[in-house]
């Protein structure tokens, strides 16, 4: 899964996901489909303090009760049914994505990072492991959730883990509106930090930064990352047809990760996104 691209889908997608909870209550062979589409503010790089606008397709479902979805450029599916009475979700599942964090210089306003030279596209293949229970608190309809993801990049990148522990809550305001607030961590391997945070001598002549490598020294946690997405049914119940969704994340770089000069320097610790979507529930 991409950095900055990550935090972003994981909110927009699991504000679609009420929308499937709450349909699923109701459809017999539980099996739907939400198609959406949306434009993000989201740093130019993990780290950057300059910011570009990207597109986020998404795309969630069920059929007959197995539940796959994307998360940027990932694909997540979810091999055991949720047929619960009581409203519980086991989930259990592959996972494989991408991640393009300055694979491109273009992408990258900041001069110096740009010539610390161009980065190879990570594929990351795992799994993940959660459980969900609906009506939880306000109605029979909120959902939390907690899951973890464990991936590894197979393509020769940063060749390294990634675990991500994360906690959402949704609850609906009305038939035509909910809430969610989500938390998450993104726990790397040494070869992580090496790969996008450390900055040899020879890359330090090259762009101006310091050198620095001590990302790389060992594993640890990279970020942490806080979220609420909202949605708003222009078909008059989120259940179906036409939902708008606008988020806002914040996510904190954390420890030799906020000091590569990468961050510190060049970038910032503080890590905003902001994005609106429009989504159709068949």
């Amino acid at each position: 899964m991409p950095s900055f691209r990550s935090l972003l889908a994981t909110t927009f997608v699991a504000s679609l996901s009420f929308t499937m909870t709450a349909q699923a209550q109701e459809a017999e062979d539980h099996s739907n489909l939400t198609i959406g589409v949306g434009a993000a503010a989201v740093p130019s790089y993990e780290g950057s303090d300059d910011y570009r606008v990207i597109p986020i397709p998404q795309l969630r479902g069920k059929v007959h009760d197995f539940a796959f979805w994307t998360r940027g450029p990932a694909l997540f599916v979810d091999v055991i049914p949720n047929r619960s009475d009581e409203g519980i979700d086991i989930q259990l599942g592959p996972v494989v994505g991408a991640r393009f964090d300055r694979t491109s210089r273009k992408r990258i306003k900041d001069d110096s990072v740009a010539a610390l030279g161009k980065l190879d596209t990570a594929i990351e293949v795992g799994g993940f492991v959660g459980i969900g229970k609906t009506g939880v608190i306000t109605s029979a309809y909120d959902n939390i959730s907690a899951r973890v993801t464990i991936t590894k990049d197979v393509a020769g990148a940063h060749d390294s883990m990634i675990v991500t522990p994360a906690i959402e809550y949704f609850t609906p305001l009305s038939i035509r509106s909910f809430v969610g607030l989500g938390v998450s961590a993104d726990y790397v391997g040494k070869k992580y930090g090496r790969y996008y945070f450390d900055v040899t001598p020879e890359q330090a002549v090259a762009s101006g930064l310091p050198a620095y490598d001590r990302a790389g020294d060992g594993s640890g946690f990279r970020k942490v990352n806080f979220n609420l997405t909202g949605g708003y049914s222009l078909s008059g119940d989120i259940r179906r047809g036409w939902t708008l969704f606008a988020l806002g994340s914040y996510s904190r770089m954390l420890g030799d990760y906020a000091d590569s000069p990468v961050v510190a320097i060049a970038g910032s610790k503080d890590q905003w996104i902001g994005a609106i979507g429009v989504g159709y529930t068949f």
